[in-house]
């Protein structure tokens, strides 16, 4: 759904039942009284190496960024942006030439394999605990807009050539 406003959404999801939610590029916070539903809780699978790049553009400001690592990780969903305990993490390098989409394209697979095992162990049992992002180590992937479109010229040649692949 767009949203969990509408009480009728918010039933709709109860009469379910489910033992638990995955979630992928859903963009909102979702309120208490839906996390509270789900007794094994919503898992998400973002697009970083969580505690690092909260937010909704993770893999293109690694890009942005310059940096050389970056993954998917499965993560608890609390009612604060990107900030449940993480389950697990699949990190992947980031080639030197490799465009925002193209990076995309590998960690949509990465976060499904890692979605499969860390699902593969609640059904086995596992209570997929996770470990408490620490608080220091977090960081945030704003949402990218128009005005960083222009390439400024007065930047490095490898901060150009990383704007051009972040923004791709």
């Amino acid at each position: 759904p767009e949203n969990f406003r509408e009480d009728e959404t918010v039933e709709q999801l109860r009469e379910l039942k489910p033992d638990v939610v995955a979630v992928v590029a859903y963009g909102r916070i979702l309120p208490q009284r839906v996390l509270d539903i789900v007794p094994n809780g919503f898992i998400n699978i973002h697009a970083s190496v969580l505690p690092q790049y909260r937010g909704s553009a993770p893999y293109q400001w690694a890009v942005l960024d310059g940096l050389k690592e970056t993954g998917v990780s499965a993560q608890h969903m609390v009612w604060e942006m990107d900030a449940g305990d993480v389950i697990d993490v699949e990190k992947t390098p980031i080639g030197e030439n490799e465009t925002a989409g193209e990076l995309l394209d590998r960690l949509a697979e990465l976060g499904a394999k890692l979605l499969s095992r860390v699902l593969c162990r609640a059904k086995c049992g596992d209570k997929c605990c996770g470990t408490v992002q620490c608080p220091e180590d977090v960081t945030f992937a704003p949402m990218l807009n128009k005005t960083m479109c222009p390439v400024d010229f007065t930047r490095t040649a490898q901060q150009v050539h990383n704007h051009v692949r972040g923004l791709h």
